[in-house]
């Protein structure tokens, strides 16, 4: 190669990497800038969030619209006509909520969305769970755009309110609607877990909540006297029961027999007793009801029924004077009594196109997982509609909810790679009426 050669190879280098430098910046930028809209609970600025998310939709050309199910919450819907509409759609779901943070447990401010130079993490709430997805989705369409790529499915993307604290005056209400029957929707991506190996983390199902309150009651007495049956003694049999079954289930975690998500957790997350005084309890007087509150998550291949006639006969038993009620109770079951999943073999196309697309993109993927806790998903596949959890995060501790919650510029960057080579690989796909299915480019 002669000097002005070399000279030339060099320059374009310079200035192809210059050109990504300020493209990965201007990325970065639109991700803080979500980042930084305060939409914790109890009261989230959805309406900061919602014109935020429209005027990306609009540098992006998409058709967006805002939905109300209830005052104040709004939806925002956009979309991205294929050339074959009457194809079954893709729906990409994020929740612009995030939980509430306790700001001086934190080394950067929550909302700050700072990046920490020497690692080059992004710190702020919601930067793993999960505005880093449903900006992500928008990056990754930007790419598609750019590359002059057309869909032939239509893409939608949702941005939903209140997925924190359940989802009912967002993603269920969405998902119970004329407006979902109508978009024809064939696949559904949503959050997923991020993951500290070096491979992706992809699931099919969730646990689902029963958060149950036992009630002991039993007559008052001296707090000198032994009485038999008494509110607290009969309580304290049951968290003692309880704290059984619970260490027989992460047994078989340890053990490597189970994931986490495979078996039922349970957690005491209250206790409540006692005769309150001005200084703080009566001591001397034995209390005549007493309470304990647990949080139960129950996976769809576990025997829900068999759990609840544990609970009536074992946790809460009537003879003990002893009753319970559930604060929440969602079934692992369907309309027709079948386990809440989403096929991962061959029997679901979604699942093979999301692996390959993976690949492709140079990600590994782990075995198929149930996600341990509950997420927007699950208002999908009640209505019967296929949907797949699934975060891009490798080599990045698990920190939703937790303080200090980050993620790290280059996973995120990368994350849209990944999103890229998916939505390609979905909105391109065609089932062929042989039964052997294949993707536009390969007609």
């Amino acid at each position: 190669m002669s000097f002005h050669g070399l000279f030339y190879f060099i320059a374009v280098a310079l200035l192809l990497l210059t050109t990504s430098t300020i493209a990965n910046d201007s990325i970065l930028s639109r991700f803080q800038q979500y980042l930084q809209i305060d939409t914790a609970h109890p009261s989230p600025n959805y309406h900061k969030a919602a014109d935020f998310i429209i005027s990306q939709a609009k540098s992006l050309s998409l058709e967006s619209r805002t939905i109300e199910f209830v005052k104040n919450k709004p939806l925002i819907l956009l979309k991205w006509t294929g050339k074959n509409p009457d194809l079954p759609s893709i729906l990409l779901n994020s929740h612009t909520d995030v939980v509430p943070v306790e700001p001086h447990k934190w080394s950067h401010p929550p909302f700050d969305a700072a990046i920490d130079h020497e690692n080059g993490n992004i710190y702020a709430r919601g930067s793993q769970d999960m505005k880093c997805v449903g900006l992500q989705y928008l990056e990754a369409i930007r790419k598609l755009k750019e590359s002059k790529f057309e869909p032939l499915r239509t893409i939608y993307v949702v941005f939903v309110p209140d997925e924190e604290i359940g989802g009912h005056d967002g993603a269920e209400k969405f998902a119970n609607s004329e407006i979902f029957d109508e978009m024809n929707v064939g696949i559904v991506l949503d959050e997923g877990l991020a993951s500290p190996e070096d491979y992706y983390r992809l699931f099919y199902a969730e646990r689902c909540p029963m958060w149950l309150v036992i009630k002991a009651t039993g007559a008052p007495g001296h707090g000198a006297k032994l009485y038999d049956n008494t509110a607290m003694e009969n309580l304290l049999k049951s968290i003692e029961s309880v704290r059984r079954f619970r260490a027989s289930q992460l047994d078989m975690v340890k053990a490597g027999l189970k994931e986490e998500g495979e078996v039922v957790s349970v957690n005491m997350v209250f206790l409540k007793a006692g005769t309150p005084s001005p200084t703080g309890f009566v001591m001397n007087l034995q209390p005549s009801e007493a309470h304990a509150g647990f949080d139960i998550r129950v996976p769809p291949i576990a025997d829900q029924a068999s759990l609840e006639r544990r609970i009536a006969e074992e946790w809460a038993p009537a003879s003990r004077n002893m009753t319970f009620e559930y604060k929440q109770k969602v079934s692992v079951y369907d309309a027709n009594g079948k386990p809440i999943l989403t096929a991962y073999d061959s029997s679901n196309p979604w699942w093979s196109l999301i692996e390959e697309a993976i690949v492709k993109a140079k990600g590994k993927i782990g075995k198929p997982e149930i996600f341990p806790a509950s997420t927007d998903a699950r208002y999908f596949r009640m209505k019967g509609v296929p949907a797949i959890g699934f975060s891009p995060m490798a080599n990045t501790p698990i920190l939703l909810h937790d303080h200090n919650e980050f993620l790290n510029k280059e996973e995120y960057l990368k994350g849209i790679e990944v999103y890229e080579s998916i939505l390609k690989a979905f909105a391109s796909f065609v089932e062929a009426k042989n039964g052997k299915d294949t993707l536009r480019d390969e007609l």
